[in-house]
């Protein structure tokens, strides 16, 4: 059974009637600007949820494994609010090489719900920046890509992902400070300076730390729309619009 959050679930006591004009009001700001372009970018790239039952996301961890990194996307999926549906849609959990206490960046302590033979098979993978990854891991992820909607890095969990080859003739991107590291090391890489994220097939990157807030926030609305993004966005208070736009960090180009 998949690893349970005890938290009381935020999207069941959401103001759904104060969103709904949040919402109404963001839409008349981007009439008739560049904005509303924006809006509508990707649509194209959709994504199929389940019929029954949540979408498992797993998050594989290891030494040093970056809070904001991991956490972030946790908070999202945790909080995706799907317009009409009470019921949680994602179920997040963490996955190690054994279960034994990790000490993630800034000395937190984390006990990993699962090992690499005993996790469920996820739909969404998301990898933070960690230390040098074992073969076991890196294993793991080409494994489960195989049949994954979307396996995404963020920040230099990117260099994680091109060690495992999967990258190999894609396009990524990373954080803004090891642009330059990430194309010496994977010159058979595309890398995308300034982007926020980077889709290629069912691999998807998001530059720095925050970066994968607002991926996270893009994999929902390729599920469920995007008036489920943008009600999770409102939820959680995150007034970040890069998930709207992958070229958004240009102010990184250099």
């Amino acid at each position: 059974m998949f690893y349970e959050n005890t938290d009381v679930c935020l999207a069941r006591t959401i103001p759904f009637l104060a969103i709904e004009r949040h919402i109404a009001a963001t839409d008349r700001a981007q009439s008739g600007s560049g904005a509303a372009d924006n809006q509508f970018k990707g649509r194209s790239n959709l994504l199929v949820p389940p019929k029954l039952g949540t979408i498992p996301v797993a998050f594989p961890i290891s030494r040093g494994a970056v809070i904001l990194d991991f956490c972030g996307p946790w908070e999202v999926f945790n909080s995706a609010t799907v317009p009409g549906r009470q019921e949680k849609r994602f179920q997040t959990y963490t996955v190690a090489e054994t279960l034994e206490p990790i000490t993630a960046s800034g000395g937190m302590k984390i006990v990993p719900n699962y090992t690499f033979q005993s996790a469920p098979p996820p739909k969404v993978v998301v990898i933070p920046a960690q230390d040098t990854p074992t073969e076991a891991m890196l294993n793991w992820v080409r494994s489960v890509t195989e049949a994954t909607d979307v396996t995404m890095s963020v920040c230099v969990g990117a260099f994680l992902l091109a060690e495992t080859g999967l990258l190999s003739g894609k396009s990524v991107t990373t954080f803004h400070e090891a642009y330059a590291r990430f194309e010496v090391r994977y010159p058979d890489v595309h890398l995308k300076r300034g982007a926020r994220f980077v889709e290629d097939g069912n691999l998807a990157s998001a530059g720095g730390l925050s970066s994968g807030i607002d991926l996270a926030i893009r994999v929902i609305e390729r599920y469920y729309g995007r008036e489920a993004a943008e009600r999770t966005a409102y939820l959680l208070e995150y007034q970040g619009k890069g998930w709207q736009d992958p070229n958004s960090n240009e102010i990184y180009v250099r």
